[in-house]
């Protein structure tokens, strides 16, 4: 089954570029490319988060606060300045809410942690897949 979600941007009230351990965007790369086509949904349990990931940016909810507003983005990765893939990536990171401020702190680390255990769940419920390389 399909569903739409909407989500709703206040004002920009800042803007910071950043830079994302390179764990935690290749972790987020890989788990988004074996979801479905849209969208992953990444829950954030210690804060109380939803982030959804897509093709250009990752958006965090505070799910305490409201479902359907968006508190921060992350955006504009730029992978391609690396020269390794152990090399973190550079971001923007825009916020919406003053709250928005001061989460950021938490949020990369707690992001990580949500995402590993999202991979370890996966690991569990699901064979590994099978890769056939013919030449």
């Amino acid at each position: 089954m399909r569903m739409r979600e909407t989500y709703f941007r206040n004002a920009e009230i800042r803007r910071e570029s950043r830079m994302l351990a390179a764990a935690t965007y290749n972790l987020a790369r890989v788990l988004y490319g074996r979801s479905r086509p849209d969208a992953l949904f990444v829950p954030i349990r210690a804060m109380l988060y939803l982030a959804v990931l897509d093709d250009e940016e990752i958006i965090f909810l505070d799910g305490a606060v409201s479902r359907s507003r968006i508190e921060t983005v992350w955006q504009h990765f730029r992978p391609q300045e690396r020269t390794t893939l152990t090399e973190p990536v550079a971001y923007e990171v825009v916020f919406y809410t003053r709250e928005s401020l001061t989460t950021m702190r938490r949020l990369q680390g707690e992001f990580q942690r949500a995402l590993l255990h999202m991979r370890n769940k996966t690991k569990t419920d699901s064979p590994a897949p099978v890769f056939i390389l013919s030449r």
